[in-house]
């Protein structure tokens, strides 16, 4: 151990600092005085408000608008950490000066909550913790948390086109955040989510340390893949096992209409789509759009697959199973997979170049926009999805969108108790709606938000209960929020169980072991039980629950 690792690991030993520091200059005098001898990187990752980069470091990740604006709270300091130390020593320094974290990979929490905070706070945006580190040969990878998917595809494709990893669908989702929710993308009905295929982890801690699994132990590396980021501390890679895929793969994307019978062939989907053979995924994007008939607004949805294998083998599949799409070759293309990503997302094609590109933005999102999740267990009937489209149809949901994502597959066979993510078996698909707006529509913002209200609280006869599920990388605060500084088992409970249903529990066990004093929190992250009176007030058995672990 280097000197001034010994030195800094002592300091996280000592005690909390109790007087929060006027202004953030305490911190970066701190930041700067534990890094003597390294004073020229230091000044290149610390960008405050009076140095012209702050900007664009702030800007280049944010991947929704409705957080950019004149009022949204900004840190006082983004650090743009090199190493682990920068990282321990940010740490320090912000427990010592009373500034909260918030940690950023790829920019893309759905409220924003790696990057705004309504208290004093820095942003640790991990954007040069980029590097990817391949065993092509042991079908492993080291791959750093701010890398984006896009990078990791297209560094995996350099080596081999016969392996990739089963992640996220949108390339410029950085790696850290979605694994800290589980993580699905094109290939999960295969082989899982993307926290299924994590195999190790470098985490710091609250106190400074770095941990790998066998030092963590279990319960922690259970927790960051899938409890949701910014509960337990800051992971800095990931250790993940790269997964075969055939040479040839092939896609599709089909739209319909109403009028060319799209409520009938989404009906009958929700009954074949989950039960498809684990090489296809399977979606169905919603929206509106003007008729071609008469001009007038219609429904439409894009059935969109991608099948491990060639046309000649997905047409008489898809013949036998969904015969009422009227599938033929010529509205399928047969290419690779890391072609695949880019055909799906519709990006420009011209080279793989494009997934290098962080700030891309993905034409199936809005520059503006905001979600909420749920998830399905019986098919809706007609009736039901007719509901639906009057909502879409309402003039402020000319812009909505809904995602209607087949499960099953590999999804049935992994235990809901096996990553802080439940929704395993038992459930058909996951809807995700989307209301979004142009910045210049801005203005309209709450008229939109207020839609997509409606349409969630005429979803509820029709979607899981008890809780009604959502998908903690959908984050949706309008399900429920902590106080600002500490929040109850109960309260956390509201918004706990619909995101990870009963591993909220051992998600709260884990949160007190490594994190008793809840230095890391946002909005909606997991609690720490902080006293055996507290938890009286809550009429709990905290004993019994944490027996269990």
């Amino acid at each position: 151990m280097s000197p001034f690792l010994f030195v800094v690991l002592i300091i996280f030993s000592s005690s909390w600092a109790t007087t929060p520091a006027d202004t953030h200059e305490d911190f970066l005098h701190c930041l700067s005085s534990l890094h003597p001898e390294d004073s020229s990187s230091i000044s290149s990752i610390i960008h405050t408000q009076r140095n012209s980069s702050y900007s664009s470091v702030l800007e280049a990740s944010i991947h929704n608008l409705r957080f950019s604006t004149p009022t949204t709270p900004k840190p006082l300091v983004i650090v743009t950490p090199l190493n682990a130390p920068h990282v321990q020593s940010t740490i320090h320094c912000s427990k010592k000066h009373g500034l909260q974290i918030r940690t950023r990979s790829g920019g893309h929490d759905y409220e924003g909550l790696s990057y705004v905070s309504q208290v004093p706070f820095i942003v640790v945006d991990l954007v040069n913790f980029r590097s990817i580190d391949l065993d092509i040969d042991n079908r492993v990878a080291w791959v750093q948390t701010g890398a984006t998917f896009g990078e990791l595809y297209y560094k995996i494709a350099e080596k081999s086109r016969n392996l990739t990893f089963p992640g996220g669908t949108v390339p410029t989702v950085g790696v850290g955040g979605l694994i800290s929710g589980g993580g699905y993308g094109l290939l999960f009905r295969k082989y899982g989510l993307s926290g299924d295929n994590v195999i190790d982890a470098q985490f710091v801690d609250v106190n400074g340390r770095v941990l790998d699994r066998k030092s963590m132990g279990e319960d922690l590396f259970w927790a960051i893949r899938g409890g949701g980021g910014g509960s337990f501390g800051i992971v800095l890679a990931w250790k993940i096992n790269l997964v075969p895929i055939p040479e040839t793969v092939t896609a599709f994307l089909v739209s319909r209409t109403l009028e060319q019978n799209f409520t009938n062939l989404l009906h009958r989907w929700q009954y074949v789509a989950p039960n498809f053979p684990d090489d296809i995924y399977s979606t169905v994007i919603v929206s509106t759009m003007n008729s071609t008939q008469d001009g007038n607004r219609t429904v439409v949805g894009t059935f969109i697959s991608l099948f491990l294998g060639g046309i000649n083998e997905l047409i008489p599949m898809m013949q036998e199973r969904f015969p009422e799409l009227g599938l033929v070759k010529e509205d399928c293309i047969e290419t690779s997979w890391v072609e695949s990503v880019v055909f799906l997302n519709r990006l420009p094609n011209e080279t793989l170049d494009i997934l290098l590109n962080r700030t891309y933005r993905s034409v199936n999102l809005s520059p503006a926009f905001k979600g909420k999740s749920d998830y399905v267990q019986e098919p809706l009937p007609e009736i039901g999805l007719e509901g639906i489209w009057s909502q879409l149809l309402e003039e402020d949901g000319r812009s909505g969108s809904i995602f209607f994502l087949s499960y099953g597959g590999k999804m049935n066979e992994i235990a809901e108790t096996a990553l802080p993510f439940p929704h395993r078996r038992g459930n058909l698909y996951e809807l995700y709606y989307n209301a979004g707006w142009q910045e210049e529509d801005s203005m309209n913002s709450q008229r939109y938000i207020a839609w997509i209200r409606r349409l969630y609280s005429y979803m509820a006869s029709y979607v899981s209960k008890s809780p009604r599920q959502a998908y903690v990388n959908y984050r949706d605060l309008d399900i429920g929020m902590n106080n600002e500084d500490n929040t109850s088992y109960v309260q956390a409970s509201v918004w706990g169980r619909q995101y990870f249903k009963d591993n909220f529990d051992r998600l709260v066990y884990v949160k007190t072991k490594i994190d008793p004093e809840n230095f890391f929190r946002h909005e909606q992250s997991i609690p720490p039980v902080f006293s055996w009176a507290s938890c009286k007030e809550d009429h709990v058995n905290y004993e019994s629950m944490y027996a269990a672990y």
